[in-house]
């Protein structure tokens, strides 16, 4: 069995047998002509279910057949231009190349002498972003697995700055359409989901600043501790973005850490056009970036930055077996040190491979055209009698229903809309995703891959429609 450990003596085994898996998935790409194949539970899990693990193939050519029964023939392709669900992006080669790259050396970000090189390239990358954000001179960071960590530790940290003993007495703030991550990291942080004070938005889906002030006043009126304002750059629904500028205004008034959630919106920080559409974010205290949702990255890819590299100590704990306290003394450059995690992936350097090859401009580039792309769909839309769209997208996203000429039903057009998105899923020609609006139920495209074109908009608004019909047409066959 040492023959299957990668070293100096299975080198020429290694390369022949990542060759082989590289063009199963090669061929695959070439040859997926939709996102999906509509591959139910009930058909796949058995397949699944009735291998056995306890009885190896011994042969990798065998395992690449059954991983294409089992996994690559249903998975979800990102990559097709029909994909326009979640916050899922195509990813670009360098990046891949570069998660070849750590998964064979296999570094672990924790500490200097698990990863060296890493552990610089990583900070580099930080200070990249935080540069790029705006953040000053004493600004730091570190990766994490996501975007939901990232607020969680940007959470842990606005919490323990405000040095209160009251945990019952400390507010987050955050608008009604902000990531369900923040009220999932007060009750981890162990402030109860009751600690998040819903700030309503306006019609373009953007937190109310008045409305901001209001609460921030009659917190301090109650004696109640205003713990952190979370600003959205880029809401998961709508792409909408946060009046950045006012809320910072607020947050120094008030002297409460303002927090970024920019996993979404983080693209425009390569942008070639559209920067401009978070200034602000430069007065954070804290950050959330996602590069694997808007720098075209594999998941995972994300990190949490922070003005004062002061704040990251309530993240740190030393242990003696590996970052003892000395090694600060010693300038020993530990990532522990500033993480929540221990054990963890080089991710970053997906990025700096992608940095290396293409420049931040390429990336940028790449996150401009879906924007436009979004403002193509919403005129569209806009056009179209057949649906009635939310609001003009500020990113990529698209929120939307069909709206049948001869149904006044609100209940029934929410079951159609339903049907439509379940009945295009299972068909394979496309894949989007949906969200409610109020009570109602609507369908979203997040338009992430520059492969995708309006003729692509407009041909699965078509399949929308007509699954649509089909379901009413039925829906009054049965009444009948």
């Amino acid at each position: 069995m040492r023959s299957h450990l990668l070293n100096d003596t299975t080198a020429e085994q290694y390369r022949r047998s990542v060759t082989e898996g590289v063009e199963r998935v090669a061929a695959k790409l070439a040859a997926t002509d939709r996102p999906f194949t509509g591959v139910t539970v009930d058909a796949l899990a058995p397949r699944i279910e009735e291998i056995d693990l306890d009885k190896p193939l011994y042969d990798t050519a065998a395992v690449l057949d059954e991983l294409e029964d089992v996994y690559l023939r249903d998975a979800i392709y990102f990559h097709h231009p029909r994909y326009l669900a979640h916050l899922n992006c195509p990813v670009v080669i360098p990046a891949v190349l570069g998660e070849a790259v750590l998964s064979a050396v296999n570094s672990s970000l924790d500490t200097w002498d698990q990863s060296a090189g890493g552990t610089l390239i990583e900070r580099k990358l930080i200070d990249w972003t935080a540069a790029r954000i705006g953040l000053g001179a004493l600004a730091d960071g570190v990766f994490t697995s996501g975007g939901s960590q990232s607020n969680l530790q940007a959470l842990l940290l606005a919490r323990d700055e405000t040095k209160s003993d009251s945990l019952a007495k400390l507010r987050i703030f955050a608008s009604e359409v902000s990531h369900f991550s923040v009220k999932k990291s007060a009750k981890l942080l162990g402030l109860g989901q009751d600690a998040v004070v819903t700030i309503p938005v306006d019609h373009d889906k953007r937190m109310q600043t008045v409305a901001l002030a209001h609460e921030l006043e009659r917190c301090a009126r109650n004696g109640l501790i205003p713990m952190a304002v979370v600003a959205t750059a880029g809401t998961t629904d709508f792409g909408s973005i946060d009046p950045l500028p006012e809320i910072a205004e607020l947050c120094a008034q008030y002297g409460v850490w303002m927090h970024v959630d920019a996993a979404y919106g983080c693209g425009l920080l390569a942008s070639v056009k559209y920067r401009d559409r978070i200034d602000g974010i430069e007065r954070a205290d804290s950050v959330t970036v996602d590069y694997h949702k808007s720098f075209f990255q594999p998941v995972s890819s994300s990190a949490v930055l922070v003005r004062d590299a002061s704040t990251l100590r309530h993240a740190t704990y030393h242990a003696e077996y590996l970052n003892p306290r000395r090694m600060v003394q010693e300038r020993i450059p530990n990532q522990v040190d500033k993480s929540l995690q221990t054990t963890r992936r080089f991710d970053a350097l997906k990025l700096w491979m992608t940095l290396r090859v293409m420049g931040a401009d390429g990336i940028g580039q790449l996150f401009d055209e879906v924007c436009d792309l979004a403002v193509e769909g919403w005129q569209l839309l806009a056009a179209d009698p057949r649906f009635d769209v939310v609001v003009q997208p500020t990113l990529s996203t698209l929120v939307f229903r069909y709206i049948p000429q001869a149904v006044t039903d609100p209940a029934e057009i929410d079951r159609a809309n339903l049907y439509a998105r379940k009945a295009l899923f299972a068909s394979g020609d496309a894949v989007v995703a949906g969200t409610k609006v109020g009570a109602r139920q609507y369908l979203k495209f997040t338009l992430l891959n520059p492969e995708t074109t309006p003729a692509d908009i407009a041909a699965v608004l078509d399949l929308i429609a007509g699954h649509a019909e089909q379901y009413l047409g039925e829906s009054l066959d049965r009444a009948s």
